[in-house]
């Protein structure tokens, strides 16, 4: 029983026990004795009975606390939700960027695995070439081949082919004065240091050569690039 039902179960009591006192004196033929009515709600309980504009205001405020708990409860609610989907996003994107990695690698070494081969390959050929063709019959197709084989890289085989076409049209045994073969050495016998056989196999000038433009400008395109600007390397 709420507090509102006890007061009024008080207020009730206290009307019958007066009604009771009043019947009593009229039947004994007396005169209705004064009967002190006992407050039983009294300042206690009647008093406190909220009433009115009181009693809605209470209700307003118990409806707007518990609104204002369902509203906190929602927001939470929401709040974990949408943390919870911001988590899965970065998750799924961590995923995506670590499986796009991984198929980058393996593309990266596919490459490196397809180049290595090619240059195997090309070494390989040339390496069947210079065992076949004689010493005194290189053509220019075929030296160019050859030097394709040794160098292996294509970008820097342009480059190395560019000098070289200026130097000595690949031509092996092509003589300016001291300067000599594929890459006119000077003086030519710089290259026995790759063999001794350096005057009539252009395998030979095209090792020196290589290693002489790697040495001086860290690449055949780098010694192309000074080519350009000096007509010389």
């Amino acid at each position: 029983m709420n507090r509102i039902s006890v007061r009024a179960v008080a207020v009730a009591s206290a009307s019958a026990v007066t009604a009771v006192g009043a019947v009593v004196g009229v039947a004994s033929g007396s005169e209705a004795p004064h009967v002190s009515t006992v407050d039983v709600a009294g300042a206690t309980l009647l008093a406190d009975v909220p009433t009115g504009a009181h009693a809605q205001t209470i209700s307003d405020n118990l409806f707007a606390q518990a609104n204002g708990q369902q509203v906190a409860a929602d927001a939470a609610a929401k709040k974990a939700a949408e943390e919870a989907a911001r988590q899965k996003a970065a998750a799924d994107a961590q995923a995506k960027a670590d499986a796009q990695a991984k198929a980058d690698e393996q593309a990266k070494a596919d490459a490196q695995a397809k180049a290595d081969a090619e240059a195997a390959s090309r070494a390989k050929a040339s390496s069947a070439l210079l065992a076949q063709t004689p010493t005194s019959s290189y053509s220019p197709g075929s030296v160019q081949a050859l030097a394709a084989g040794i160098i292996g890289d294509d970008t820097q085989f342009q480059c190395f082919s560019q000098i070289v076409k200026r130097e000595s049209g690949w031509d092996y045994t092509a003589t300016n004065s001291s300067a000599y073969g594929l890459v006119q050495a000077m003086p030519g016998s710089k290259m026995s240091s790759v063999g001794s056989d350096w005057r009539t196999n252009p395998a030979t000038q095209i090792k020196w050569g290589l290693g002489y433009m790697n040495d001086s400008y860290g690449s055949p395109c780098g010694a192309w690039a000074f080519w350009q600007v000096h007509h010389g390397y």
